[in-house]
């Protein structure tokens, strides 16, 4: 059984984490931390883990506290803080899986730009390799550094890299809308996540200014060769958990829906939690929701010359923790899909 730790576990992408790995047939969590928590039992902070046997005791969040037999180690702690734990645990000779923005970004400046910080430890960022395993598999499994994508990247990214590769993507007038569950939002408590604020409402935010767009724009602009530049909105919706996303791509010819749906079947033939539904049938939340797949379909719509693009994910699974843990099974060289193949939660 290998070892591994987890630093910030009372967040939600924390939670996710102990859920998953706890049946996980490979590992075993051995060191688990929080801020708020030091000293405090598992079952003790979350209390759906009561009943299952377990000595593990919330310590801080130090990475000298960390026991030298951990072999990887997963940072769910928060923006601007997590990069400089990375790097401690990473010369203690621990392979590190980095959940927070910390590491994404390839340029510092643009950490500075979208996060409103100078990033600590610029040298990382050439070092970390960015975990979408359906484009990075191979670079992952020889990694000691990586990024953990973000959510909604993930849920876009996944939507439209087969067409970035093919160079489909305009130039001009791609336009991404996506919706997500509170639980995106975080654990912290404030008033625009609280109950009467959120339920029975829906909201677009950060419009034209969300964090994660220049880690789209980044990747889609490494796999296509040239730059690309979207027009994000990102959408709060009263539900928990997921994430559905539409991009829209206009054309100036018309496209063959069925040769574009092969080239997806083509470009995700190996990939184990990414399907393409049958024709006319869209992604919805709840066929995803609590497990690590992302559902994908395409539609043209030939009277206005734009391809359709819906992704489905679950935020905390597919989106942070499954993802992460995907991302561990390549590192450690066992089958991929390894405590990861549950289906959804339905109804």
């Amino acid at each position: 059984m290998k070892k591994v730790a987890i630093l910030g576990g009372t967040g939600y992408t924390g939670i996710e984490l102990l859920r998953l790995l706890w049946f996980h047939p490979e590992v075993e969590v051995s060191f688990i931390s929080s801020e708020s928590r030091q000293g405090e039992e598992l079952a003790e902070v979350h209390p759906h883990f009561a009943g299952l046997s377990s000595e593990l005791t919330f310590l801080a969040s130090d990475p000298e506290e960390v026991p030298a037999d951990v072999e990887v180690a997963f940072c769910a702690l928060p923006h601007g803080s997590s990069a400089e734990t990375a790097k401690a645990l990473k010369e203690k000779g621990i392979r590190v899986i980095d959940l927070s923005a910390d590491l994404r970004l390839k340029e510092p400046e643009l950490y500075q730009d979208w996060y409103g910080r100078v990033h600590p430890f610029p040298e990382l960022l050439d070092e970390a390799v960015y975990g979408l395993p359906e484009v990075n598999h191979q670079l992952i499994k020889a990694a000691n550094l990586v990024a953990n994508p973000g959510c909604y990247p993930t849920s876009v990214l996944l939507a439209l890299l087969p067409l970035a590769r093919e160079g489909m993507l305009p130039e001009r007038g791609l336009v991404v809308d996506s919706k997500s569950g509170v639980t995106g939002a975080g654990r912290a408590p404030s008033q625009a996540f609280h109950f009467p604020e959120c339920n029975e409402s829906f909201k677009a935010y950060r419009v034209a200014s969300h964090q994660h767009i220049p880690e789209m724009e980044q990747e889609l602009s490494a796999c296509l060769g040239r730059k690309v530049n979207m027009s994000f909105t990102p959408h709060l919706i009263p539900i928990n958990r997921g994430i559905l996303s539409t991009a829209y791509l206009p054309f100036t010819k018309e496209l063959q829906e069925e040769k574009v749906r092969e080239l997806y079947r083509e470009f995700y033939n190996q990939a184990i939690f990414v399907h393409l539904l049958r024709k006319d049938l869209f992604p919805e939340t709840r066929w995803v929701k609590g497990s690590n797949y992302c559902h994908l379909n395409i539609k043209w719509d030939q009277r206005t010359n734009t391809l359709i693009v819906i992704s489905a994910l679950d935020n905390l699974v597919k989106g942070a923790a499954g993802q992460a843990v995907q991302n561990m099974n390549l590192m450690f060289d066992l089958p991929e899909a390894t405590g990861l193949r549950q289906p959804a939660l339905v109804p």
